[in-house]
């Protein structure tokens, strides 16, 4: 699946390149046919390394062009946007907590082009996270079993990151070849919204893996890392676009098709005083969005760049850790981004049809398709959770749980 030509790493996403994203975003949807060839402009344009330092042949970007990217991708297809989420949490984890070796040999599969799925979330299990798959030791090499679900972005990728308990219970992270004997990837996700985000089941059975392609993964619930605000300002970040992408399709079927009703006293429905304060609330919501995804992402940057190195020695991570507080109140922002954004984006979806009326739930118009997306990006984690958060911290100091959802 991976290109074979080392592409250039552009700093912003290219315009033509969301025009031909966006043009086939709704058939598909509708359709429910998973969009191959939009995830691989992506990957032809080079932006799967955006994030990757210089020093490793990427572009360095940082989380504000990272995030107006998403935003953008997401106005475009928030499937597209979403799907890609693991790949970019990846490259987070290499930035974060990277080894010296895990860098080395994964940074230049990144700039080559190649992406990386998903396999952590079970399903059955009392509380989202926790994990019943198993590896264990064979020879020299270890094996995999287990069962996984909500695997985003893996029938697209070329690697899938998969999450497993060892013999001693550790969290270990394991990166397989999507096309490895005993990997089995189903497209059997049947959500309402995000149809074509290829986060349905991985079945991993008897998997061989090596030693270079496993690493201990604890450190999220030791300290505070940015990878738990970056994964969940991501999902601010779709609900931004799709927020964005609502609005846009409200002007033009205001312009291009709605009629007035009879007792509104305009010709046309853009001179309908309601439609008009319609899109307005829209916009204002898509606009306090963005900014505050875009505020939020700064403020991890900002973060980040008051880390020190992580750990001493040959083989330690050299990866940028942050500093602790300037994270605990990045977390913080980001879930009130979370809020912000969710409330606009579902807003945005209903909304809609004050600007169209009656003849734009038609199913030819797929309009429904932005509610749909954005209260399945908005049950990830409930809302109400992240508002309580950050009372609990402006009240008494209390910082968000250690996990990847702050």
């Amino acid at each position: 699946m991976s290109s074979s030509v080392t592409p250039r790493i552009p700093a912003a996403i290219p315009a033509a390149l969301l025009d031909r994203i966006r043009a086939v975003a709704a058939p598909l949807e509708a359709a429910r046919e998973l969009p191959y060839e939009s995830v691989q402009l992506v990957r032809d344009s080079g932006l799967g390394a955006l994030r990757v330092p210089r020093e490793h042949g990427g572009a360095g970007g940082s989380l504000v062009d990272l995030f107006r990217v998403v935003i953008a991708l997401a106005e475009a297809d928030s499937n597209v946007a979403q799907a890609l989420r693991p790949h970019f949490g990846f490259v987070e984890l290499l930035i974060s907590q990277g080894t010296l070796a895990e860098c080395d040999r994964w940074y230049p599969k990144v700039v080559a082009g190649e992406l990386f799925g998903n396999a952590a979330s079970e399903r059955g299990t009392a509380h989202p996270g926790e994990i019943r798959t198993r590896i264990r030791r064979d020879g020299a090499n270890y094996r995999v079993d287990g069962t996984k679900f909500y695997s985003t972005g893996a029938l697209f990728a070329d690697h899938v990151v998969v999450i497993a308990l060892d013999d001693e219970d550790r969290r270990v992270r394991v990166v397989l070849p999507a096309g490895r004997e005993g990997v089995e990837l189903l497209d059997d996700w049947d959500a309402l919204g995000q149809r074509t985000t290829a986060s349905g089941t991985t079945r991993l059975s008897n998997v061989v893996a090596y030693e270079d392609e496993i690493a201990l993964d604890a450190t999220g619930r030791q300290r505070r890392t940015h990878l738990g605000p970056y994964y969940q300002l991501f999902l601010a970040a779709v609900h931004a676009g799709i927020a964005k992408a609502a609005l846009a399709d409200a002007v033009t079927y205001a312009r291009e098709k709605a009629r007035p009703v009879q007792h509104a006293g305009v010709t046309k429905a853009v001179e309908d005083p309601l439609v008009q304060l319609a899109v307005g609330e829209m916009a204002a919501g898509a606009l306090a969005a963005e900014t505050v995804v875009l505020h939020a992402a700064a403020e991890i940057d900002a973060a980040l760049a008051l880390h020190a190195a992580d750990g001493e020695g040959e083989g330690e991570s050299d990866g940028v850790t942050g500093d602790p507080q300037a994270l605990h109140a990045a977390a913080v922002t980001v879930a009130q981004a979370q809020v912000t954004a969710a409330r606009a984006a579902l807003s945005a979806g209903e909304r809609l049809y004050d600007v169209g009326g009656a003849s734009a739930t038609l199913r030819e118009h797929h309009l429904d398709r932005h509610w749909r997306a954005a209260r399945t990006v908005a049950s990830h984690n409930p809302i109400a959770h992240k508002a309580r958060v950050t009372g609990d911290w402006l009240l008494n100091d209390s910082p968000p749980p250690l996990n990847g959802f702050f």
